[in-house]
């Protein structure tokens, strides 16, 4: 023999288990708290972000990180994507359908006609909706009201500030049924 030891001889020697030699060294685990922060970070720049495309950009920045981890911390702390929720503005057909009073109406005055529409607006954490009343011969807005619900107390606010200051001879509304959508 020329001296050499096998590699399981010198294993044997120094009691080490000759599976350990193969071992390759993973990257060490990123703590909950440091993912954390790095995705609110992200999700405070980006908001319509989802936990997809926050993992994509953890791991371009060298984070190690499954998209189920990401999931997990996003879920516990209620960060959630804000996109549009399901179309608001659909129909409810159990609402009664009420004749379109403006077909053949000539509007020549103000205070005439009034349109009243209900509309959201995107916000960093979460949506704020927005009812308008409107003079349809004057395009006058007549009184607004502005609510992080959809609740009726905010329209109808609106409504009682226009009466203050005219009456109308009709009021009229696309008849839309809101249905909530989850604040952010």
């Amino acid at each position: 023999m020329s001296g050499k030891l096998s590699l399981g001889r010198r294993c044997a020697l120094l009691g080490v288990n000759r599976s350990g030699l193969y071992y390759d060294e993973k990257a060490p685990e990123v703590a909950d708290v440091d993912c954390l922060n790095a995705i609110r970070d992200m999700w405070e720049r980006y908001p319509f972000y989802g936990y997809r495309r926050i993992t994509q950009e953890l791991r371009t920045k060298g984070i190690a990180v499954n998209r189920k981890r990401v999931q997990r911390l996003m879920s516990e702390e209620g960060i959630q994507a804000i996109y549009p929720g399901p179309n608001t503005s659909r129909r409810n057909h159990l609402h009664a359908i009420h004749a379109y009073l403006l077909r053949d109406l000539s509007i020549t005055r103000a205070n005439q006609v009034w349109m009243v529409d209900v509309t959201y607006l995107r916000m960093p954490k979460g949506f704020m909706y927005l009812v308008a009343l409107i003079d349809v011969h004057s395009r006058y807005l007549v009184a607004w009201s502005l609510s992080n619900t959809l609740e009726t107390t905010f329209c109808i606010e609106a409504l009682k500030l226009g009466l203050n200051t005219a009456k109308p001879e009709i009021i009229n509304s696309d008849q839309g049924c809101h249905k909530p959508v989850k604040n952010g």
